[in-house]
């Protein structure tokens, strides 16, 4: 609306004609691309903005008539294409297409996500304006993210390559020096304890279960939605209690699964999800068989306040997604920073991490973007032949139904069960199933070797820092809205 609503001002109080407002409004605004997910992807009806804001409705027909007869001119005979991209259509006014056609800028969130945008979801946008797309990679604020909420991390990394890298956050992969410093380990490894233990403390003040810091801190904390797969996270959990109850005796390193996340109002599934975790939680947690070796806790009411606190604490993050699907992600590069282990898809963000890390020092696992969207394309995807084809997989999805550990009545989570199975499973939770719980074994396997991790961790520390928003808001001053750093010198004057 900031598009239609400064061509209002242009016009309708400083007296410009159309074309002259026109060409500043789109000399003006750029759009920031943040999801493809069609949700997010605004559309309002015709009718409902013509009552609400008249002239805004009026002067929003106007640019796509214009824009239509531009399309028709490009375009000869090809309507379908131009029904696809006109701004207004079917009654419905597509805010993302009246975002494009009115800015000089459309930017991705990430390197997988732009690349995404410009083949696939805005791929004829992309051929009518192929300068206009760009990409900036989101980043986070490393003074909340490590100096505010580590203190102690900040202040080993100020005593060990010194305090340039407050201002000049890229200046953290001067870190890889120490990797391999096994005293420097060592004091990385008591700052992770001590988090860990004020999380503990957390966790038992709020609701009295007791964790091991000694045990692996595996964290999923971010929104409730399907493609997030919350779903395969709580599936792995409810299948390390069955191969534990099944066999007391089981070799494992102790786990603590951490979840947080709110969900939608309306949405259903996701509500589903966190009430399974939360029954997966409470019959794992009262179980004495288990209690060394396995807790889970859901955190209520996820907040930036709370994940402070979680995500120091954290030796394994979880960035799971169904490839494709998350357009970048912040939360693992606050895990990332804090020294946490990313097991995850290629997706978002994880591609530009992977790329900086690589294998060694990240758990990569899962389909690709391009054989997903293939699946889509081709509609080969059989959940149910999938499920049938591993027993690990038949016994939980079993225990979603039947009368279980983790139900409180008879098909207590039909409505899950029916999205992965008669639904066929949209965000692909049974076929990365397998490879999720194999790299989840390798993940124990290194934990095992605390130097070898902790090294792992320092790597992943020594890069985060690009990922800082800071370096992220230097490329969009640069390269879209062409403005400088104000001289030292002028702001002392105007702070003064």
């Amino acid at each position: 609306l900031v598009i239609p609503e400064l061509m209002r001002i242009l016009m309708d109080v400083k007296g410009l004609g159309w074309d002259e407002a026109w060409d500043i409004t789109t000399r003006t605004v750029s759009y920031t691309n943040h999801t493809i997910l069609s949700e997010a992807l605004e559309q309002w009806p015709v009718n409902m903005v013509r009552e609400l804001l008249p002239r805004i409705s009026l002067i929003i027909e106007e640019i796509n008539k214009r824009y239509c007869a531009m399309l028709l001119e490009r375009y000869p005979g090809q309507d379908i294409k131009i029904g696809e991209m006109a701004i207004i259509h079917g009654e419905q006014i597509r805010m993302a297409h009246l975002a494009i056609v009115g800015s000089y800028s459309v930017n991705g969130v990430a390197a997988l996500h732009t690349q995404i945008l410009k083949e696939r979801e805005m791929k004829s946008f992309h051929e009518l304006y192929p300068d206009r797309f760009n990409n900036k990679t989101n980043g986070i604020a490393h003074r909340r993210w490590l100096m505010h909420a580590n203190p102690e991390l900040a202040s080993l990394y100020d005593e060990t390559i010194g305090t340039r890298w407050r201002t000049r956050p890229r200046e953290l992969i001067d870190l890889l020096r120490y990797s391999g410093d096994e005293s420097f380990k060592e004091r990385i490894q008591a700052i992770k304890r001590n988090n860990k233990v004020r999380l503990a403390e957390h966790v038992f003040a709020k609701q009295g279960v007791r964790l091991d810091t000694s045990s692996i801190f595996d964290v999923q904390v971010k929104r409730l939605h399907g493609y997030k797969r919350q779903l395969l996270n709580i599936l792995h959990v409810m299948h390390l209690y069955s191969q534990l109850k099944s066999n007391p005796g089981l070799d494992v390193t102790p786990r603590t699964f951490v979840f947080g996340a709110k969900a939608a109002p309306s949405y259903f599934l996701a509500k589903q999800t966190i009430k399974l975790i939360n029954n997966v939680a409470d019959t794992i947690n009262r179980d004495v068989d288990v209690k060394d070796k396995l807790k889970v806790v859901f955190l209520e009411n996820y907040s930036v306040s709370l994940a402070e606190l979680i995500i120091p604490a954290a030796d394994v993050s979880e960035q799971i997604s169904t490839a494709g699907k998350e357009a970048s992600g912040t939360g693992n590069m606050k895990f990332m920073m804090n020294g946490a282990l990313t097991i995850g898809t290629l997706d978002g963000a994880n591609v530009e991490m992977h790329e900086m890390v690589g294998d060694a020092n990240m758990f990569i696992f899962g389909l690709k973007v391009d054989q997903i969207e293939a699946y889509y394309r081709d509609g080969q995807y059989s959940a149910r032949k999938t499920a049938n084809s591993d027993e690990r997989l038949r016994e939980v999805l079993d225990q979603l139904v039947n009368d279980a550990p983790f139900t409180r009545h008879e098909r207590e989570f039909e409505a899950i069960y029916q999205s992965l199975i008669d639904h066929n499973d949209e965000y692909f939770v049974l076929k990365d199933f397998a490879p999720y719980v194999d790299t989840q074994v390798h993940i124990e396997q290194v934990y095992r070797n605390p130097s070898e991790w902790t090294r792992r961790a320092i790597v992943n520390m020594a890069h985060s820092g690009k990922f800082s928003s800071d370096c992220t808001i230097q490329q969009y001053a640069a390269e879209i809205w062409d403005i400088v750093p104000l001289q030292n010198d002028v702001n002392k004057r105007i702070l003064s």
